[in-house]
């Protein structure tokens, strides 16, 4: 009876720690944290069965952690696989993202500077410097730099005025691409939107003048 008890004990204790080795080897963050949850349950009957508190108390802080990351991964892979096509991508990385208030004229970075945080314009304006452009509420802004392979800043930006933006740093825009690779398609899509839209208005530009010497000549 001892070594029955004994074996169905470590039995259990090495299902924990292959749960918990599996886990931490999965690239797929949905599947990681179901499985994460598996080895917290485990280890808190383990840890009852063999009377091990360190383990009752680790597994049981880790529990809801693990619980709150996958509500929140199901929610933004909900919110992403209901969203129309035209949805604003602001709305999906919104409540993933930190409110920071800036006063006009504050730099917020160089042309050359390394790209590490992403932009929102929740309230005023900024101007990208070296084009002299204004961009303003609802506007998404520093992604570029974010995706390119030198991950610098292609643009200088400004505050025009006081500001309310919302941040996020890169590291968890890579997180986010990662637990849904969907998000990555609207962000190449709305990178490539921008370098569009910025041709067709350099084009305007210099097409400006060239009309204007045709009608004087």
């Amino acid at each position: 009876m001892i070594s029955t008890h004994i074996s169905t004990n470590l039995l259990i204790g090495f299902a924990g720690v292959t749960l918990s080795l599996l886990s931490v080897s999965m690239r797929n963050m949905q599947s990681l944290r179901q499985v994460a949850i598996g080895a917290n349950l485990v280890f808190i009957a383990y840890g009852f069965l063999e009377s091990q508190w360190p383990t009752i108390v680790l597994s049981s802080l880790l529990l809801p952690v693990n619980t709150w990351r996958l509500i929140q991964l199901k929610r933004l892979v909900r919110e992403i696989d209901n969203a129309k096509a035209d949805t604003p991508i602001a709305e999906w990385l919104l409540p993933h993202m930190t409110a920071r208030n800036f006063s006009a004229g504050h730099l917020l970075f160089n042309k050359g500077d390394p790209a590490d945080v992403l932009y929102f314009i929740h309230t005023g304006q900024v101007r990208l410097i070296e084009i002299d452009l204004l961009l303003g509420h609802g506007q998404l802004f520093g992604e570029m730099g974010i995706f390119s392979s030198a991950r610098q800043r292609t643009l200088g930006v400004v505050c025009e005025t006081d500001c309310k933006l919302y941040t996020m740093t890169r590291d968890d825009v890579y997180k986010l691409y990662y637990q849904q690779p969907k998000l990555g398609f609207l962000l190449i899509n709305l990178i490539v939107n921008r370098v569009t839209d910025s041709k067709i208005e350099a084009n305007q530009r210099s097409a400006g003048p060239a009309l204007a010497m045709a009608g004087e000549s």
